[in-house]
């Protein structure tokens, strides 16, 4: 079991956390906003949380959760405060450029733990797309095929894009697949396959055709809607998720993430989901996804499992 926490995101910075907060820096503005994982206090007082914050989420009193397990509210803004801008983030030969905004979810665009996931997604792909040439079950076009589920506004898919792979992106909300694209704009890069669907449904349909990827991704909420109502619920249907998307792996030549955001679930529930449904995997690590603000004390935000052959 590992802990992981980016290395190389210098436009984002945990500054605080504590009392069911967190302050964090993105590019040059600072944040303040729920965290339900951060039970302990908060290590700077009340008056420096207002001093360096330049936009605060405050709740709906009576609607703070919606049917999707996000929290309403409107954002507080200081006088220099805009509502959307701009962070880079860069790893090796990557050099990606999120377009931030404030949501009314308490969201901004990004999750920046996943930035660890970038890097393997980065390196893991450009390495499937070295070998493609001497695995005769992969296409003939030698490109690393990568399959990203419940994607939103599109990091895994701008990693695996700037690898080289072909991306196949899939969300169930237009509006986070045009962001996902200003990302790609914005990040110099092109030619990402948009799809917008419920992610069972589509994966079902590929692997009704026989598809095969080289790389799959999962990130799914805990709940969620797709574009014609279909209710996903994390526990209730995952497993079936996992039984599909394993059918449309590359069995010689592949890798798949597993992320989980649930409080309910363990690393040990992603390790065994993913050697129950993708059995041809021997190189498996899995654990936590975190990140540490100035007092030193690590905010886990997701688990994760992580397979390559």
């Amino acid at each position: 079991m590992q802990l992981l926490t980016p290395q190389n995101f210098t436009d984002y910075q945990l500054i605080d956390s504590g009392d069911y907060e967190k302050l964090e820096r993105f590019g040059k503005y600072v944040l303040r906003r729920p965290e339900p994982q951060a039970v302990w206090r908060k290590h700077f007082p009340e008056k420096e949380w207002e001093k360096r914050s330049d936009a605060y989420f405050k709740k709906e009193k009576g609607k703070n959760i919606s049917g999707e397990g996000n929290e309403r509210g409107e954002w507080i803004l200081k006088p220099n405060m805009p509502q959307q801008w701009f962070i880079n983030y860069r790893y090796k030969n990557m050099n990606l450029r999120f377009r931030l905004g404030l949501t009314a979810f308490k969201h901004v665009g990004i999750f920046p733990e996943q930035a660890s996931n970038w890097d393997f997604i980065y390196d893991t792909a450009s390495s499937a797309s070295t070998v493609m040439s001497s695995v005769s079950e992969t296409p003939p076009d030698k490109t690393a095929k990568i399959l990203n589920l419940f994607a939103y506004t599109g990091g895994a898919s701008l990693a695996a894009k700037a690898a080289g792979a072909d991306v196949t992106h899939v969300d169930s909300v237009k509006q986070v697949l045009n962001w996902s694209r200003e990302n790609m704009e914005a990040s110099g890069l092109t030619d990402i396959r948009w799809v917008l669907e419920d992610a069972l449904k589509f994966v079902k349909r590929e692997a009704k055709r026989g598809k095969i990827y080289q790389g799959i991704i999962l990130d799914p909420p805990a709940y969620g809607r797709g574009p014609e109502g279909e209710k996903w619920i994390l526990e209730e249907n995952i497993a079936e998720l996992m039984e599909a998307c394993g059918t449309l792996s590359d069995k010689q030549n592949s890798f798949c993430i597993l992320n989980l955001y649930s409080m309910g679930f363990s690393s040990l529930i992603a390790e065994n989901l993913m050697k129950d449904y993708f059995p041809h995997y021997s190189n498996i690590d899995f654990g936590e996804l975190f990140l540490s603000d100035e007092a030193g004390r690590k905010l886990p935000l997701s688990v994760y499992c992580r397979s390559k052959i």
